[in-house]
């Protein structure tokens, strides 16, 4: 029987995603329950984010703006 770990994205924790984004764990936190952030799993009482989600949501955030916006 082949090991698993190899077929298993690593996950990473609440305080490792806040550093990556740049923001607080309570703003993390207040986007997990508002159900605003990325996507992330239960595990017993943690939570756990995969890298691939955290790269998707980052890609679904609207960038920009326009000059029009301002005027």
């Amino acid at each position: 029987m082949k090991p698993i770990h190899n077929a298993v994205e690593p996950l990473m924790n609440e305080h490792e995603v806040a550093q990556v984004l740049g923001c607080s764990l309570a703003t993390l936190r207040r986007w997990r329950l508002l159900g605003t952030g990325p996507r992330f799993r239960k595990i017993g009482a943690l939570c756990r984010y995969s890298k691939s989600d955290l790269q998707d949501w980052l890609v679904s955030r609207p960038t920009g703006g326009s000059l029009g916006d301002l005027m």
